[in-house]
């Protein structure tokens, strides 16, 4: 059995948006918490949160504390934090064939898109979702790309440009179950 692993990235400060969209809630649930739930419910296991900005708030809102991952330049961008998260993925034992890695401010991303994605996992496969508006997030990474995919991830770009213009990126069309877009500023998250 293929074996996923989850990575949440949550370590941002928010700055435009006004705080650590890890805290901020849609429906009375805080994002981190969705994210997480999405993760679970799609099919990764276990799963690691990436932590920075207001660090203890947010592990005090996850289920086990003990999977918060603490990245300590988290300030540098999404790069630092994939960074960390990924060297906690690399210690997993057993090690998982895959990692799937999502970001926190996608609040309209769930298990759907999620389990499409690690339907497919394998250690060599590369697969990121995409809402019809270009490439998206999560991104699934087999373990065979861990090292490239760790060595690119710089600044705000994360693992952008590898993903990029790789000939065996598979793009999964998810559409049909989420816009894919991410919240920039507070208003995003309200309905109306």
């Amino acid at each position: 059995m293929t074996r996923v692993a989850g990575l949440l990235l949550a370590a941002g400060a928010g700055r435009r948006f006004g705080g650590p969209k890890a805290l901020a809630e849609l429906d009375g649930t805080p994002l981190v918490v969705r994210a997480l739930n999405a993760l679970t419910a799609g099919g990764c296991e276990p799963v690691r949160v990436v932590v920075g900005a207001r660090a203890d708030d947010v592990r005090r809102l996850l289920p086990d504390s003990g999977i918060a991952v603490t990245a300590p330049d988290w300030e540098s961008g999404m790069g630092a934090s994939l960074r960390a998260g990924m060297a906690a993925i690399a210690t997993l034992d057993p090690a998982p064939d895959a990692v799937l890695v999502h970001l926190v401010d996608l609040p309209d991303v769930g298990a759907g898109v999620v389990a499409r994605l690690v339907a497919l996992a394998g250690p060599a496969v590369l697969a990121r979702a995409e809402y019809g508006a270009g490439p998206g997030h999560p991104v699934l990474c087999g373990r065979d790309w861990w090292p490239q995919f760790v060595a690119a991830a710089e600044a705000d770009r994360g693992a952008r440009a590898f993903l990029a213009g790789h000939p065996d990126l598979r793009v999964v069309d998810c559409s049909d179950l989420a816009a894919g877009r991410d919240v920039d500023r507070a208003a995003d998250l309200d309905p109306g």
